[in-house]
């Protein structure tokens, strides 16, 4: 960074210090992320939008109705070729995982290129056709907007992190112009472990987002007007909760599986090639899955169900109930596979949205099959609604989320009892199976996962070994002996001398008991090379302090030498001073990390 920009922002940290308390900076801080991430919500749904629009409205051409089985296709094609092209210093990652891991592994610190370049690459591929959602990246956005504005003002590893999900709310509860799912989404998803105080940022960030968003863009998601629920209904309730359940379990694995298969075809274009033409099909067979999908979800709400098969092959049969529900399930199990397909070929997007709309078509199915049957008449719509909310519980393991957002997009509210029930079931179901969400599981199985349990292994992990690096140890050459440096190992507090060549490289050690001894007895000619321990034992500069620590209790060593991969020595780490950073760290993060 340039010296004089870097002069300017120390000086504005100075004055924020000496002017501003700590708690009135964060909400004003949390206030600015708000307003950002609001205007990042309203420009996603704009550019998302406007390309829709352009490729269904605005694009005239005798045959452009065959490019609907390509679009897909360009789409991550345009995706993968902008990331090459102007992403190039860092890892491009998309999805929530990324952002709980640097949360626990990486100091809260995102990329400043994800604020925009989530927002662009997920605006080409679901503007395009690709079948995926776009909340998490604008909560990828908003996070890397908390991010950068906590490590521009030098505020410390607590205060970032709740900066980085104050801007995760925002992105929420601007796309959704939902604020209380938007601060649900951040305590239940990202900080797991909170205290009362950091509502009061989230509240500000929240609801200014919300606000800000409607301000440039007050199209609301879905328009409902419920009719409430009856007891009778209760139990049917209950019954879809446990095939949403068995379905959310389902998804799951088939994300990880369709990963695998995806990870095994060998070059980018090859991915985008394969992926692009099967989403295209998919299209061409069922409508209902280009983009996002909240469309035909609408459709279903206004109880025009006949429209999910109006423009399909099979729109002939759009009266015949049984085929309209066929093909329900099928659309079902295609948005599942067409979501997952557009992730892994090279698309940039969520499974946010997709679940949203997986559950929306099995409470459609399931209440509308019901229906049919004869008996009894259930509220399909009532049903539809309680059926995103039980998927999206169960996938995120987040039923608050699920509970607030859906009756927060909906308004239906009056429906809070059965969003209750199909969310906790949905949830307990997923999770007995499964333990692990689908953004945690694959952080859980490299042991990456911050649990209670693996708390001290992540705050070791965040530890920087040039921190604890001691390195003001008196320094002996092979070829030094004990009269010339007699002096130095006297008056040094230090009781154990590094042996290094005169390239810089460590040879061994030796510890001052024994040099101490010789020299009392006046056998001072003896040279260092002669003394040495060559049973050498070090550590790696690039090695975090959960290994360090491993490795100390291993060989029942308290300090080693560090050296880089060519040996060459940098200074010594001791436990004492790992446990101290380590004490120090856990002081930092006492606020509401505990």
């Amino acid at each position: 960074m340039n010296e004089k920009v870097l002069a300017l922002i120390t000086r504005l940290n100075q004055w924020r210090k000496q002017r501003i308390s700590n708690e009135t900076f964060l909400i004003i801080a949390a206030a600015v992320v708000g307003v950002l991430g609001g205007l990042a919500a309203s420009m996603l749904k704009q550019l998302t939008h406007l390309i829709e629009d352009f490729l269904q409205n605005g694009l005239h051409w005798q045959y452009k109705y065959y490019l609907y089985l390509v679009f897909p296709l360009i789409g991550i094609f345009f995706t993968v070729i902008y990331i090459k092209t102007f992403i190039r210093r860092s890892r491009f990652q998309h999805g929530l995982t990324p952002i709980i891991y640097n949360i626990t592994h990486n100091s809260s610190r995102l990329d400043f290129h994800n604020i925009y370049s989530q927002i662009i690459s997920s605006a080409i591929t679901v503007g395009f056709g690709g079948s995926v959602g776009l909340e998490a990246p604008i909560a990828s956005s908003g996070s890397a907007i908390g991010s950068n504005i906590g490590r521009f003002f030098g505020l410390n590893y607590r205060e970032v992190t709740l900066l980085l999900a104050c801007g995760a709310g925002a992105g929420i509860a601007g796309a959704f112009n939902s604020p209380i799912a938007g601060m649900v989404f951040a305590l239940e998803v990202l900080l797991p472990a909170f205290s009362i105080p950091v509502f009061i940022p989230l509240l500000i960030s929240v609801a200014t987002a919300s606000v800000v968003a409607r301000i440039f863009y007050s199209k609301p998601l879905f328009v409902l007007v419920t009719e409430g629920w009856v007891m009778s209904a209760l139990g049917f309730y209950i019954l879809m909760a446990i095939a949403i359940g068995a379905f959310s379990i389902f998804f799951v694995k088939l994300n990880f599986r369709i990963h695998k298969l995806f990870h095994k075809i060998k070059g980018t274009y090859h991915k985008i090639w394969i992926g692009g033409l099967i989403i295209g099909l998919f299209i061409a067979l069922f409508p209902a899955l280009y983009g996002e999908g909240y469309i035909t979800i609408q459709h279903l709400l206004n109880g025009n169900y006949h429209s999910l098969l109006a423009n399909s092959f099979f729109s002939a049969y759009q009266h015949n109930a049984w085929i309209l529900i066929g093909f329900a399930v099928l659309t079902l199990f295609g948005k599942s596979l067409a979501s997952l397909i557009t992730l892994n070929s090279g698309g940039n997007g969520g499974i946010f949205g997709p679940s949203l709309v997986m559950g929306g078509f099995t409470g459609f199915i399931f209440a509308y099959t019901i229906n049919q049957l004869g008996g009894i008449q259930l509220n399909t719509t009532n049903f539809i609604v309680a059926g995103m909310a039980a998927a999206l519980s169960g996938i995120m393991h987040a039923p608050l989320t699920a509970i607030f957002l859906i009756a927060e997009i909906t308004g239906g509210y009056e429906l809070m009892v059965p969003l209750m029930l199909v969310s906790a079931i949905s949830y307990f179901i997923n999770k007995a199976a499964l333990k692990h969400s689908i953004y945690t599981k694959s952080l859980a199985e490299k042991g990456e996962l911050e649990t209670d349990a693996g708390r001290e292994r992540s705050i070791l992990q965040r530890i920087k070994l040039k921190y604890v690096l001691e390195t003001n140890f008196v320094i002996l050459k092979p070829d030094d002996t004990l009269q010339s440096r007699a002096q130095d190992i006297i008056h040094t507090e230090k009781n154990i001398f590094p042996v290094v060549d005169p390239d810089g490289r460590l040879q061994g050690i030796v510890y001052g008991e024994k040099l101490l001894e010789l020299l009392v007895s006046g056998d001072r000619q003896a040279t260092v090379s002669q003394l040495q321990d060559n049973t050498l034992y070090f550590i790696n500069v690039g090695a975090n302090m959960f290994e360090v620590m491993q490795k100390m209790d291993q060989e029942h060593i308290d300090i080693f030498p560090v050296v880089d991969n060519d040996m060459q020595y940098k200074g010594f780490v001791s436990r004492t001073g790992i446990l101290n950073k380590y004490r120090a760290l856990l002081r930092r993060n006492q606020g509401y990390m505990a």
